[in-house]
């Protein structure tokens, strides 16, 4: 993974391969969640929390930590607790804090928002814990479960610093950057990261080791205050009438002047330990750049590798700027990255119509450039501001392309609309008319098509897992999770490469289709966007050739003709039906029979110079990480899956595919 630094510059994780860190992180593959909780449960104390999606696993992960009895890294015991409502878990992490314990908080949307009250007091009292949020769409005409940022910035005037997170990596790492600024400066924080897109999203991740944590964040002892001390007392939220509630207010304001300070401290301890650079800002290519792109969150990864396209094949002076930090909000530091440029754009993930200025963020950047003009607030005066246009982008999880990205440019470059939303058919949509493949050189990309409960999102992350810890690669692997319950048609994505993977979109451009769910050949384009001699493997209980590909629509066989793919079968269903020893287990055993197919599908455990005997201890080992918890013969049963997969596998040929021309 590269960060870029205000100037433009690239960063990357390892910085050079001559320098050394002392604290380079332990490579793993997890998800933004597991991240933050394999933080969490090793600096913090205690946490209190009311499961809502898409924080739920945050929480559940740091309770699984305390029933397991792992300590913190000194040796106290985890306490978790979880009272009748979000509102209860904020005024129970007060109550823990004021007494001088080091404690988290995991919430989303509706539940964000429901602790409101308590959040004003948890900064009153100067309380320097930190919240962990799985950023979501409030709501309002419609319940959605997915990415958005108005949960946050519904609570933005809580006097809380916030920290956005691009991916899994970046939310670990921000979640210890938070926590020592907080404790520094007395002010609560909020660790953010896009739900789902992020939280579930499993990536290739440098876990922060154990022994720079305890060094970096240090004893709760020595860094918190007891508001509760007997020995020590003092008066804490009392009534304070007209003589006295301003004065004390405003006093405060020393805090909050400290808390750049002492973020930019924690962000540079942090780099000079690890190598990996975080700031207020992530410019990048913005040092020349005519026209830039300004957000928050996933999408601006996908931002920053279409930059590298519009740079280096359309020739137009791009670049991008992605906010880490919305409190205390940059202002100079924003408008220094963008008073030189044409014009930029802002992109947010929510949209507040009655604001006719713009949403949040647009809004904090149109002032700062109206105290920039005006000389005021520390601002260097400058004589104009470039062109400024906004949009709405991403609402509950709606998919962020490259191609939108482009759009967004030709909209700067063409002086287009003001205002735009992205990816969408509506009069206000700007249209994407050059959605490029962006995946890193070399990658291979999978597409799932299956049904919620057969077990085909825990193989994608088994499959993720075995490829960037057994095989070294680079992963990205997430699914398109709906609101539904199982039983209804999912889709999942997996991209394997030697670098990092920048785009975060649903995946057009695919090497292989799997199709556990083979009904999707009948009523969908499953086999759309597959490269030139790519692959399908799909469920079939039939063992020849023959009857398999009979069975396959005429307009999809068509498309495997044209694109010279090869198709290969098994029978997961019975595989599993067999195997599984556990009869509530058989359904979700289907999916796991997918890692043998990969297997010898693809070059990776051949290039790897493993033998079979070292693969398939690495695949176990895969394999407890997310079964274990069931017991052992359950890991020897998907074992055993996978094992079959590979040998049952076979392949229509390719004279039968050719030669058939289209007849049943």
């Amino acid at each position: 993974m590269a960060t870029g630094t205000l100037d433009g510059t690239q960063t990357p994780a390892s910085e050079n391969p001559e320098q050394k860190f002392q604290y380079p992180g332990i490579p793993v593959t997890c998800d933004g969640a597991e991240a933050v909780v394999w933080v969490e449960t090793r600096v913090c104390q205690g946490s209190g929390a009311f499961p809502i999606t898409s924080s739920t696993t945050m929480g559940s992960g740091f309770n699984a930590a305390v029933q397991n009895g792992l300590k913190n890294l000194w040796d106290d015991d985890l306490v978790f607790v979880e009272p009748e409502s979000e509102h209860s878990s904020a005024t129970f992490c007060e109550g823990f804090a004021a007494s001088g314990g080091r404690v988290t908080n995991f919430t989303s949307g509706q539940g964000l928002v429901l602790m409101k009250e308590v959040l004003y007091t948890i900064a009153g009292k100067r309380l320097g814990l930190v919240f962990n949020i799985g950023a979501r769409a409030l709501t309002s005409h419609s319940l959605n479960v997915h990415a958005g940022h108005d949960d946050v910035m519904a609570v933005a005037d809580c006097n809380w610093g916030i920290l956005f997170a691009r991916n899994a990596q970046e939310a670990g790492d921000l979640c210890l950057i938070s926590r020592r600024a907080a404790e520094a400066s007395q002010v609560p924080f909020m660790n953010v990261q896009d739900g789902f897109l992020t939280t579930h999203t499993v990536e290739s991740v440098l876990l922060p080791e154990p022994e720079f944590m305890k060094e970096y964040i240090g004893k709760p002892e020595e860094r918190l205050n007891n508001l509760m001390d007997p020995d020590n007392p003092l008066m804490s939220g009392v009534v304070q009438n007209q003589d006295s509630y301003m004065k004390g207010k405003i006093a405060q304001r020393w805090y909050y002047d400290t808390v750049e300070e002492h973020l930019q401290d924690a962000f540079d301890e942090f780099h000079a330990k690890t190598g990996r650079k975080y700031g207020f800002l992530d410019a990048y290519r913005c040092e020349d750049a005519e026209y830039i792109l300004v957000g928050i969150g996933s999408y601006m990864e996908t931002a920053q590798t279409t930059v590298d396209y519009l740079r280096d094949v359309k020739g137009i002076k791009a670049g991008c700027l992605n906010v880490y930090c919305f409190r205390p909000f940059p202002a100079r530091q924003l408008v220094n990255a963008l008073k030189d440029c044409v014009a930029f754009s802002i992109i947010e993930r929510m949209d507040d119509p009655l604001s006719t200025t713009g949403n949040h963020l647009t809004r904090e950047i149109k002032a700062a450039f109206c105290d920039a003009m005006a000389g005021q607030m520390g601002h260097e005066k400058i004589e104009s501001a470039p062109r400024i246009y906004h949009g709405a982008a991403g609402l509950g999880s709606r998919d962020v392309r490259p191609g939108d990205v482009n759009a967004i440019f030709d909209n700067m470059i063409n002086d287009g609309q003001d205002f735009f939303v992205l990816g969408i058919q509506h009069a206000l949509a700007l249209e994407n008319t050059d959605d490029p493949d962006l995946r890193p050189s070399g990658a291979f990309s999978m597409r799932g098509h299956s049904v919620g409960g057969f077990g085909s999102v825990t193989s994608n992350k088994v499959i993720a897992t075995i490829a960037g810890q057994v095989f070294g690669k680079d992963v990205q692997a997430y699914p398109k999770y709906g609101s539904e319950k199982k039983g209804l048609p999912t889709t999942y994505y997996l991209t394997i490469a030697d670098s990092h993977i920048f785009s975060h979109s649903e995946l057009e451009y695919v090497n292989l289709v799997v199709l556990n769910d083979t009904t999707a050949l009948d009523s969908g384009h499953p086999l759309k966007g597959m490269v030139d001699n790519g692959a399908i493997f799909m469920q079939s209980a039939f063992s020849d050739p023959t009857d398999v590909w009979t069975r396959i629509p005429e307009h999809q066989k068509d498309v495997i003709r044209k694109g010279k793919l090869k198709v290969y079968f098994a029978d997961m269903v019975n595989i599993a039906r067999e195997v599984a020893s556990v009869a509530d287990l058989e359904m979700r055993m289907q999916g796991i029979v997918l890692l043998g197919v990969f297997l010898k599908l693809t070059p990776y455990a051949q290039d790897s110079g493993m033998g079979d005997e070292e693969v398939y201890e690495g695949v176990e080992t895969a394999l407890r990480k997310y079964f274990g918890k069931r017991g052992e013969q359950v890991v020897q049963d998907n074992l055993t899956c996978v094992k079959r997969g590979y040998s049952e596998m076979q392949e229509i040929p390719q004279e039968l595919i050719q030669g058939s021309n289209g007849a049943a």
